[in-house]
């Protein structure tokens, strides 16, 4: 297993990985990892961004660095978790939020758009999985959590190339589960719902809709990333070694099919 460092008393502390973490809900994960004891690595295509939240995380008593990572891209990857290992440790934790959200008519979808959403959200997730599994399976120790959308569940008008690849990250964890679970290594996908992470923000949701949303919803309000990241931190711990492969749905009520 990965060395302590530090942490809650009697707790295990494990090196964690989270993609796409200088913001939004990626972010938040982070914090409440850090917070929990373990030393986190946020992976950003924005590295200065990345650096920054990094900071104020050691600023509040954690332990975190900033790593620039292009997860659609291999080299950048294994570049980045060879130094996750060099500065860290061993991961392992592993946290795939790293995602773009186009949006358009489905017929207006560009080859690029298509291949590039997928590369992101999907290829990427492929990419730092097989990057950190080798370290997991070798302590018998691993937890990766995969933050995919609700939207896999009922569709998304518009946003075609989005609900495919998160699709596909429910497919891929549930296969990840099944095949290194003998290896102490648990696998599960968080869904969120109406959540005000980055892509709701980028979506410059108003007010209004935002109140119309609320009252919909059983619980009468939007998420916060910090409602993903306790989920999150659960998956992410001792408590959770009995549960895997699961689509674990952070939603407010919200009713999907």
């Amino acid at each position: 297993m990965s060395e302590p460092h530090g942490g809650r008393e009697g707790l295990r502390m494990h090196v964690a990985v989270i993609t796409g973490a200088a913001s939004g809900i990626g972010a938040a994960i982070a914090r409440r990892l850090a917070a929990d004891g373990h030393p986190v690595a946020i992976l950003d295509l924005n590295g200065e961004a990345a650096v920054k939240q990094a900071a104020l995380i050691e600023e509040a008593g954690g332990t975190a660095i900033g790593v620039p990572v292009d997860v659609a891209s291999r080299p950048s990857v294994d570049a980045g978790v060879a130094q996750v290992r060099s500065r860290l440790g061993r991961p392992a934790i592993l946290v795939n939020n790293a995602g773009v959200s186009p949006a358009g008519p489905f017929l207006e979808i560009s080859p690029q758009t298509w291949e590039t959403t997928l590369a992101v959200n999907l290829t990427g997730t492929f990419h730092c999985c097989q990057a950190v599994l080798p370290d997991m399976v070798e302590v018998g120790w691993g937890r990766i959590v995969n933050i995919s959308s609700s939207s896999v569940h009922g569709g998304a008008a518009r946003m075609a190339a989005y609900v495919a690849s998160k699709s596909g990250m429910v497919g891929l964890t549930k296969t990840l589960a099944l095949e290194f679970s003998p290896h102490g290594i648990t696998v599960n996908t968080i869904p969120p719902g109406s959540v005000m992470g980055t892509i709701m923000a980028d979506a410059n949701v108003s007010e209004a809709n935002i109140e119309r949303l609320s009252a919909a919803l059983p619980v009468r309000r939007v998420g916060r990333p910090e409602d993903i990241a306790h989920a999150c931190a659960f998956l992410c711990s001792e408590d959770s070694s009995y549960v895997t492969g699961q689509i674990i749905g952070v939603n407010g009520g919200r009713v999907v099919t």
